[in-house]
C-alpha cells in the first residue's frame, strides 16, 4: 500500500502532482512519500507487537537526511555499515543507542568513532574485527557490545547474487566457529559484551 496513485490521466504523490514538482524543482528529481514511508515502518512494528523488538532501517537503503529523520520520527533504530552512515544517521536525529554497525571492513577510526558516539551494539563478521573491536575499546576505557555474524547455510531462494546465508557466501562466520569466539571472548577479551547473534541471510526475501 502507498500514497502514488493516478487521478485520470495525471500521477500523483500524495495529494501533489508530479508535474508540479517537476515544474518546480525541475528534472531529474526524486520524491519520497512520507506516508508510505511512515504507512510500511509502522506494519514492520505492528507485526511484532508482541515481544521487544527494535526495528532498524538500513541506511545503505536510502541515506536521504529526511527520508531518515522521518524514521527517526516514528521511533525507529538504524542499521549502518559505515562511519558515513554514522554520521549521517546522528545528523537526522538519531538516538545512536538504538544503531547497529554491520557491514565487512570496518576500519579502526570508524570502530572508534561508533564507540564514542555510544552506538548500541556491532555486527561482527571475523575473529579479527572482534579483537579489534576489543582493542580500541579498551584504548578508549568503554565497553563495546556485540553480536557475531553467523551464517547457518539457509538458501533464502532469493538473487543468488543479493544471498549471504550460504556457505558458499562470503559473509559472516560458520555456527561452530561462532560457538567458539562467544567462549574465546567471555574468557580473554575484557572490553567487549556478547548482546546477540546476527543472522542477516539475504534481501528481496518474499516467502
Amino acid at each position: 500500500m502507498h500514497f502514488f496513485k493516478y487521478r485520470g490521466k495525471s500521477f500523483y504523490a500524495e495529494s501533489v502532482a508530479i508535474e508540479k514538482i517537476a515544474k518546480e524543482c525541475g528534472t531529474p528529481v526524486y520524491i519520497y512519500s512520507q506516508k508510505t514511508l511512515k504507512r510500511h515502518f509502522n506494519a514492520y512494528d505492528k507485526a511484532f507487537a508482541g515481544a521487544p523488538h527494535l526495528i532498524c532501517y538500513s541506511v545503505k537503503a536510502n541515506s536521504n537526511l529526511a527520508v531518515l529523520k522521518t524514521f527517526v520520527d516514528e521511533g525507529s533504530g538504524f542499521d549502518i555499515v559505515s562511519g558515513g552512515e554514522l554520521y549521517r544517521a546522528l545528523k537526522a536525529g538519531a538516538d545512536a543507542s538504538k544503531i547497529v554497525y554491520s557491514g565487512v571492513g570496518k576500519r579502526e577510526d570508524e570502530i572508534e568513532y561508533a564507540i564514542k558516539s555510544r552506538i548500541l551494539m556491532f555486527n561482527v563478521e571475523s575473529p579479527g574485527e572482534l579483537r579489534l573491536i576489543d582493542s580500541v575499546a579498551g584504548r578508549l576505557r568503554k565497553k563495546a557490545s556485540f553480536a557475531i555474524r553467523v551464517n547457518p547455510n539457509v538458501d533464502p531462494k532469493t538473487h543468488p547474487y543479493i544471498s549471504t546465508g550460504l556457505k558458499k557466501n562470503k559473509f559472516g562466520i560458520e555456527t561452530e566457529q561462532a560457538v567458539s569466539e562467544y567462549l574465546y571472548a567471555k574468557d580473554h577479551l575484557k572490553n567487549v559484551v556478547p548482546l546477540g547473534i546476527a543472522c542477516p541471510i539475504g534481501s528481496q526475501i518474499t516467502e
